[in-house]
């Protein structure tokens, strides 16, 4: 298999997983300066933080595919997403159970894609620049049509 220039599956899984701890941390102080205070950064922190969720999920199913877990270690990653912080404990369980070791099983001169998902992986490691700007395109869609829905609970 031939080395990529482009981080691993374990890099950019720990990347993802600690960013998205990261922005957990930035929503909570912004709503404790809300109560606090007369500031109001919830609608900032949590734009942050949910695009940063979205890319942290996206990058949790590439590297299930690729890495092969098996369905509950794959859900369990993206449900823990939901708990704040949760996400560098799991990273550091599969990391220790070896779940996020080897590069990309189906970039170029790898594995042969079996499937349309392992199909799509294989073309997005085969046209790394291409895929970031639609994948971009598509999470900055999905965030801005969930920024729009608005919060998940009315306020008042």
């Amino acid at each position: 298999m031939r080395k990529s220039s482009s981080p691993s599956p374990k890099t950019l899984f720990k990347i993802f997983a600690t960013a998205e701890a990261i922005t957990w941390a930035g929503l909570i102080a912004a709503l404790i300066v809300r109560a606090v205070a007369d500031l109001d950064l919830v609608r900032i922190a949590g734009g942050i933080h949910g695009f940063v969720f979205l890319s942290y999920c996206t990058v949790t199913v590439f590297v299930w595919v690729n890495q092969k877990w098996p369905t509950a270690v794959g859900v369990t990653g993206l449900l823990l997403s939901i708990i704040p912080f949760a996400t560098v404990p799991f990273d550091i369980a599969i990391d220790r159970k070896g779940l996020l070791a080897g590069g990309w099983r189906l970039a170029p001169d790898g594995d042969k894609p079996q499937n349309f998902v392992e199909k799509t992986q294989a073309w997005v490691l085969r046209n790394p620049l291409v895929a970031v700007l639609l994948l971009a395109v598509l999470v900055t869609v999905l965030f801005l049509v969930l920024l729009f829905a608005g919060p998940p609970i009315p306020q008042s």
